[in-house]
């Protein structure tokens, strides 16, 4: 059976990184993007160019209508779905709880949160041996702030990671008797232009000395440990956290 995956904020980072190494290891892949498409589409090119499947497709994943869309192409475009990665996140500026607006707040659990349950949802429907499908397999990009918190950062963020956390337990008990296991991964501080989001682009190089291994993470070690999760090698693990995070 073809293996096809569809990775969300996949033009970028994290997400870039796995959508080549998921290409590599047989995966016909869907980039999802919300805003960059030319960075989606030099991911899309770049796999082509190592003789692999890939498209690029636009989607707000905090609309219901976007992520819907956005399955329905992948199921005409490349076929039966096998995998999800949730990996599209976003954070606002640095900022202390008190100054948090309600219109900050629900953006980012509008799509750290809501647009990661819409996602599995549809894979769901597609993958689930109760459904019809044949099985397959989620791997949720968390946080390591979900377990530190992010204080006087990004507390909102860790907090929709948080949530991503219990999503992951609660919805991998759910699903193991029908094909489909649930995993996630917590990424440490890792070299991504995330950082330049939130307003500090050299913040890497102001919080490595905090991290046991003194060095920060590299995209392709988040996904490195995303297709071990995705793989036969983890046909036992559901329900699992792997961090990711130089010993933080």
């Amino acid at each position: 059976m073809a293996k096809v995956m569809v990775i969300t904020g996949g033009g970028r980072g994290i997400g870039a990184a796995t959508a080549c190494l998921a290409a590599q290891k047989g995966y016909a892949v869907c980039v999802n993007y919300r805003q960059n498409e030319a960075a989606a589409r030099a991911v899309v090119t770049q796999i082509e160019q190592q003789g692999g499947r890939a498209i690029a497709l636009p989607a707000d994943i905090s609309s219901e209508a976007d992520v819907m869309h956005l399955f329905n192409t992948v199921d005409t475009q490349l076929g039966p779905l096998t995998a999800l990665v949730n990996n599209a996140g976003i954070i606002d500026q640095q900022s202390r709880v008190e100054d948090f607006t309600v219109e900050r707040l629900n953006k980012i659990f509008a799509t750290n949160v809501v647009g990661s349950f819409l996602c599995a949802r549809e894979a769901i429907k597609r993958m689930s041996t109760k459904n019809g499908g044949a099985g397959g397999a989620i791997v949720n990009v968390s946080s390591g702030a979900s377990r530190a918190g992010s204080p006087n950062a990004y507390v909102d963020y860790a907090a929709s990671k948080g949530a991503i956390d219990t999503m992951t337990i609660g919805l991998s008990k759910e699903l193991a008797a029908e094909g489909i296991r649930v995993n996630a991964v917590r990424p440490g501080f890792i070299d991504t232009d995330i950082h330049a989001d939130g307003g500090e682009p050299n913040r890497v190089e102001r919080v490595k000395s905090f991290v046991p291994m003194k060095r920060v993470g590299q995209p392709h070690e988040i996904a490195t440990a995303i297709l071990w999760l995705l793989s036969d090698e983890a046909s036992y693990t559901t329900g699992a956290f792997v961090d990711v995070a130089g010993g933080l």
